[in-house]
């Protein structure tokens, strides 16, 4: 539930900077640090990486 809130504020922050500075750079944030967040909790898996990937993309819904 924190990773919800944390990625919830760093959104609201960078879009609320984005639109006051009028920058294209904040509202790229929140996709960085998804992805980070993303990559990490694939790092964290007891798997050699290339394989945890591998298992990733093939699973079928």
């Amino acid at each position: 539930m924190i990773w919800v809130l944390t990625l919830s504020l760093i959104t609201i922050v960078s879009v609320v900077a984005g639109l006051k500075r009028r920058k294209v750079v904040y509202f790229f944030l929140p996709f960085a640090s998804l992805f980070a967040f993303m990559l990490v909790k694939v790092i964290m898996v007891p798997l050699p990486f290339l394989d945890t990937v591998r298992f990733i993309f093939q699973l079928r819904g």
